[in-house]
């Protein structure tokens, strides 16, 4: 069952996206995911010794999971089964596994290939595993989806689960660049020469996914015009064109990455909403990592809103869950939500303050005993040398406090909280100002 039928392995060749074409054929081809396939690393050990478990390869789209469970069959020298999770039913697996008992017989194995694997239902990946457990087959699963959720437990506890990671820019540039090079399989022979901002451009809104680079490359050289010499010259509008996505000047490596950062950041802490969100989508837009932005929002939350809003914090962190649960592009929604809500909230930096005098005097002095009254007398013996003798429980008191000793005798009545007077901090301050005139 493949994607191409029963079309020769030529015609698929000619036929197939630029993305199929230079699929690699030996592990020298392979880009990224050295911390797998490098020499040295477990996976690639199990497989050049020929001992390969089941395996569940999970990782974002566009990162070889295809490709590696390919090179594996080819290096293993066993028959390669593939199947959608998306199409294929119970009646095709058990053909596969039928199949697979027959060449065991014959002493070659078979790798059942699953792309997508989290689509399949229990019953579906029920259906695999006793043939998983007997040998009959080794189970290659490729998913988008964390195994830990959506592949069984049996199944999973019989397979070794190896994470890929989205492609560096680097690598990207290099499969690129392999591309309009090759003639045999790539664009070789169409004479392609692309601008460096339009491969810069194409490197960076790429994702870090191969096919999504090969498909844009492989329309806009298409498209480009023959010049006299036969040349198809590729400006950023090309790529713009056929990435369906205007070029953004930014560069997350560099001087625009933390300018930017600290434009957005500054912004927010200014109470200017506006400039919070321009510079939001100034970052988003050109593809920089959304988890990095909303980390720095986190950060803000605590640092600058404080303690004059609470709640800060809590939306904040609602919004890394939010992103992280269901990514972009709706993720630009909780976080142009939350950078607005920042950048209107009252300001606080006590917290911020309170910590570094605390920290200061944890570094210039001795480290003080805990003053008995606080200390827990778990045993008799500790009751008898005065543990918690003097203890004056808050719960007991009018409006629940009590004023007594919390600090080492040396630092008795310092103060590193000092409230704020905007928000929810201008009511801590009343609060404080009230128990310490008891």
């Amino acid at each position: 069952m493949t994607l191409f039928g029963d079309l020769s392995e030529e015609q698929v060749n000619d036929q197939a996206p630029l993305a199929a074409r230079m699929r690699p054929r030996v592990f020298d081809e392979f880009v990224g995911q050295g911390h797998l396939v490098a020499e040295g690393r477990v996976l690639r050990r199990s497989i050049e010794g020929d001992k390969l478990p089941s395996i569940i390869l999970w990782g974002p789209p566009g990162t070889g999971k295809t490709t590696l469970a390919r090179l594996i069959a080819t290096r293993t020298r066993s028959h390669f089964s593939p199947v959608s999770a998306v199409s294929a039913g119970v009646a095709d697996l058990r053909k596969i596994i039928g199949e697979a008992r027959e060449r065991l017989r014959r002493g070659q194995r078979t790798i059942l290939f699953i792309d997508e694997i989290h689509r399949f239902n229990k019953a579906q990946q029920d259906a695999v595993l006793p043939y998983v457990e007997d040998g009959t087959i080794s189970l290659i699963g490729a998913t988008t989806e964390n195994p830990s959720f959506e592949v069984i437990a049996p199944l999973l506890s019989r397979a070794r689960v190896f994470t890929l990671k989205a492609l560096t820019e680097n690598e990207i540039r290099l499969v690129v660049e392999r591309a309009l090079a090759d003639e045999e399989r790539g664009l070789g022979k169409m004479k392609a020469r692309l601008d460096e901002d339009a491969l810069e451009n194409l490197v960076l809104m790429s994702g870090g996914d191969a096919r999504v680079a090969l498909n844009a490359l492989e329309l806009a050289v298409s498209a480009a015009p023959v010049d006299v010499k036969g040349e198809r010259h590729v400006p950023l509008g090309a790529i713009e064109d056929a990435l369906q996505h205007k070029a953004v000047l930014y560069d997350r490596l560099g001087d625009l990455h933390y300018d930017t950062i600290s434009a957005f950041i500054k912004s927010m802490r200014g109470s200017d909403p506006d400039a919070a969100v321009y510079w939001l989508a100034r970052m988003i837009e050109a593809g920089e990592d959304p988890l990095f932005i909303v980390r720095r929002m986190v950060i803000l939350a605590a640092e600058d809103v404080g303690l004059a809003d609470p709640d800060a914090l809590v939306l904040a962190t609602a919004c890394q869950q939010a992103v992280h649960f269901i990514g972009l592009p709706e993720g630009f929604l909780p976080m142009a939500e939350t950078a607005i809500y920042l950048a209107t909230a009252p300001k606080s930096n006590s917290a911020y303050m309170a910590y570094n005098k605390a920290k200061e005097d944890v570094e210039r002095t001795r480290n003080e005993p805990v003053p008995l009254h606080l200390r827990n007398p778990v045993t008799r013996l500790m009751k008898n040398l005065g543990y918690g003798k003097g203890y004056k429980y808050a719960h007991e008191f009018p409006g629940h406090y009590t004023r007594q000793q919390g600090l080492p005798d040396s630092l008795k009545g310092k103060r590193y909280y000092e409230p704020g007077i905007l928000g929810y901090e201008k009511e801590v301050l009343e609060r404080l100002k009230r128990w310490r005139e008891e």
